[in-house]
């Protein structure tokens, strides 16, 4: 597999999420979307909690590959690798939601690990602005960011229930919940596809460049000065 190739996996993730969550929530009799959070599809009990670790699990494995390709990407582009780190982590959370399914005491502790992994638009953001090859991607990462952050504080309004917010957002939890991961998974989908765009120009500038050198070379060496014909 190209290396490139990998950036692709970001898009999977998101897909595979999209349609794992869509099509097992079928299993659930009366389950509604808007009222009720994700982990509920897979917790202790549920007739989907199996295949959805095993979708969790294979979310995990596409974002590992997709991070990996944007840190050889930050290296090649000499940038910071931190956002791809960042991204690798979220494989941990989304791996340990599915294999610890709620209400197991490490459900939580790895929900609330995500909010990590969801600091890599951002860092992207600040790390990448002054490319100016990169203007596309680093405005999607800032209005990612603002659209996770959005979404993160509506979630953690949850830990105060005689909040104000809380009672706003209750009736449509589940609505509130998988706005934040469109919001991260879209970005890791568009981001891919945007750095498969780059990395596969850069991958042309380098067969380039050697043939426009040597062609160069042949010319200099077949090149007679007149005065010395």
């Amino acid at each position: 597999m190209k290396g490139r190739c990998r950036l692709l996996f970001g898009p999977l993730a998101g897909v595979i999420l999209g349609f794992g969550i869509t099509g097992l929530a079928r299993l659930l009799p009366g389950y509604s979307h808007v009222h009720q959070t994700v982990s509920e599809i897979g917790e202790i009990g549920s007739p989907a909690r199996v295949p959805f670790a095993i979708m969790l699990c294979c979310v995990a494995a596409c974002i590992l590959v997709f991070a990996s390709a944007v840190r050889d990407l930050s290296i090649m582009a000499n940038h910071s690798r931190l956002a791809a780190y960042l991204t690798g982590f979220m494989a941990l959370p989304a791996a340990g939601i599915g294999i610890f399914a709620y209400p197991h005491p490490l459900h939580n502790v790895f929900g609330l690990s995500e909010l990590i992994g969801y600091q890599a638009p951002l860092v992207l953001a600040l790390t990448w602005r002054r490319d100016p090859r990169a203007r596309t991607l680093v405005a999607l990462s800032w209005i990612s960011s603002v659209l996770i952050w959005g979404a993160i504080l509506l979630n953690l309004s949850s830990l105060d229930r005689q909040g104000v917010i809380w009672a706003y957002v209750k009736p449509v939890h589940g609505l509130a919940q998988r706005a934040l991961f469109a919001a991260w998974f879209g970005w890791c989908a568009v981001a891919g596809v945007l750095l498969f765009q780059r990395a596969r120009s850069m991958g042309r500038e380098q067969k380039v460049s050697p043939q426009h050198f040597m062609s160069n070379d042949i010319k200099s060496s077949n090149w007679i000065d007149p005065g010395n014909r």
